[in-house]
């Protein structure tokens, strides 16, 4: 059987390589014997352990941890601080403790989490907040990456590197202490709560009520005076205490968490806060969302509780305060969704893989919920017989939206194509690349996740397709194609 000739590749791969550093740090919250102990825990012991030292120990004891760790966090007194008012319940006696003795007891529960010790991947690129200072034909840009640490917990981090002239990248240094950033008070939205009841089937007399007695967007404290303003015959209802403990839980999943101005992004981790993202927050896909309003930045991600995954949503219009929320309706079912640039016809559009493998064009309906999608690319070629999904949101040209695309082939390997579809009715695949525009070569078949290739988003800059990829998933590489090439590539075999 003659052999088929093999197409030339279209993409370079260029030098610039981010490795995992184990020494991006975070201080976390550490309890000594966390367990199902009964009565006295470990903890408490320790406590009384602490509090028996004299004062000079104790304050040796302090000074030598912040000699020790102290540079390489932004304010570790601060971190001490609040864990101790964390276990303060454990503490017998804590008024009776010295302030070195509580920053000291903050010490022992405190313990340094390395954010990518185990593995960097899965990046996606958009445009920095900031242009400044740049030459001719350069564009700076901001890279999300995928961060895995101990216990496969991930997390979502950012790199910041400049684009041009031509194929040149220059990645900025990633060093200084990392911050987690802190929890500030979220304005929730009455659209996605509603969605959100909708989903779970909470559609009764009660929650209909919170809901038209809550404003379009609503705090905490808005929120607690509606509920408590409930008249008193829909609160005797027998579905009322479940009903509201559904709506309470419904309506502040969502948050928002803010970083100091004068941290770079390179600094910033967007850490696990809430419980369905406890085990992990994956595989953010970045873009920058312009319509009516302006500019602002907007990204899905996959939230893992340890033994489910969830759609979340992530806004922000500076990448220094983000608002997250869970998104909503029957394509959020699965991993990968990505946002469509801005919208079509005042529609808001996402690609999906609500099915597991199959990509899918979901449109958002007036309550906010992502509707069935309707199928766009069905796996049928040798190298992705398994699963098709995106690459990150379309790209628009000329020509059509570009869609990066992944497939998955024998033995799991992973290799990442493209898709052609029409600007104005991308429901219809123009054209699709017939061989994978990247797939994992010798180097780059090992790792912690072996035979993958692997992107959440890519970016034209001067006529040139930038793709950041995770390799095995363990390292992030980029590379580079002439738009003309790989479009010409595609329309040459055009459906």
């Amino acid at each position: 059987m003659p052999r088929q000739a093999t197409a030339v590749p279209l993409a370079t791969r260029q030098d610039a390589t981010l490795v995992p550093d184990p020494r991006r740090v975070i201080a976390k919250l550490f309890v000594p014997g966390e367990d199902s102990a009964v009565g006295r825990t470990r903890a408490h012991d320790l406590i009384d352990r602490i509090a028996a030292l004299g004062e000079d120990e104790t304050g040796r004891l302090l000074q030598q941890t912040l000699d020790r760790f102290g540079a390489r966090h932004r304010d570790l007194t601060d971190a001490f601080e609040h864990h101790f008012d964390l276990v303060r319940h454990r503490v017998d006696r804590s008024t009776e403790l010295s302030a070195a003795a509580r920053l000291l007891v903050g010490a022992y529960f405190t313990h340094e989490y390395a954010v990518e010790a185990a593995a960097l991947c899965n990046p996606s690129i958009v445009a920095h907040p900031d242009q400044t200072e740049l030459s001719s034909g350069q564009l700076r840009v901001a890279v999300s990456v995928r961060q895995i640490g101990e216990g496969h917990v991930s997390s979502i981090g950012f790199v910041t590197a400049v684009l041009g002239p031509g194929a040149r990248i220059d990645v900025a240094e990633r060093s200084g202490p990392l911050i987690a950033g802190r929890r500030v008070p979220a304005q929730h939205r009455r659209d996605l709560l509603a969605a959100g009841l909708a989903d779970d089937g909470w559609d009764n007399e009660v929650s209909a009520t919170v809901l038209g007695s809550l404003p379009e967007r609503f705090d905490e404290a808005t929120f607690e005076r509606t509920l408590a303003g409930l008249p008193a015959d829909l609160r005797s209802r027998s579905t009322a205490v479940g009903t509201l403990e559904q709506v309470r839980r419904t309506a502040t999943v969502g948050y928002a968490t803010e970083f100091p101005a004068d941290t770079l992004l390179h600094q910033r981790i967007l850490w696990p806060a809430t419980a369905v993202e406890s085990n992990g927050m994956e595989d953010a896909r970045f873009v920058r969302f312009v319509d009516d309003d302006g500019p602002v930045y907007r990204a899905t991600y996959t939230a893992y509780d340890g033994r489910h995954i969830a759609g979340w949503a992530v806004r922000s219009d500076d990448l220094r305060r983000f608002e997250l929320t869970p998104m909503r309706g029957p394509a959020v079912r699965n991993k990968g969704m990505a946002l469509f640039p801005r919208p079509l016809d005042g529609r808001h559009l996402a690609l999906c893989r609500a099915d597991g493998e199959t990509t899918g064009l979901t449109v958002l309906d007036r309550e906010n919920r992502w509707q069935t999608p309707v199928p766009l690319h069905r796996p049928h070629r040798g190298w992705d017989l398994i699963q098709v999904g995106n690459c990150g949101s379309p790209i628009e040209t000329d020509a059509g939206w570009l869609v990066l695309t992944h497939g998955v082939g024998p033995m799991r390997r992973y290799a990442i194509g493209a898709l052609l579809l029409d600007l104005h009715d991308p429901a219809r695949v123009i054209a699709e690349l017939p061989d994978p525009v990247l797939e994992p070569d010798e180097s780059e078949r090992e790792g912690y996740v072996p035979n993958v290739v692997y992107s959440c988003g890519g970016l034209i800059h001067a006529d040139v397709l930038w793709i950041p990829y995770g390799a095995s998933d363990t390292r992030i590489g980029f590379a580079t194609v002439p738009v003309t090439a790989i479009l010409d590539r595609m329309l040459l075999t055009r459906r």
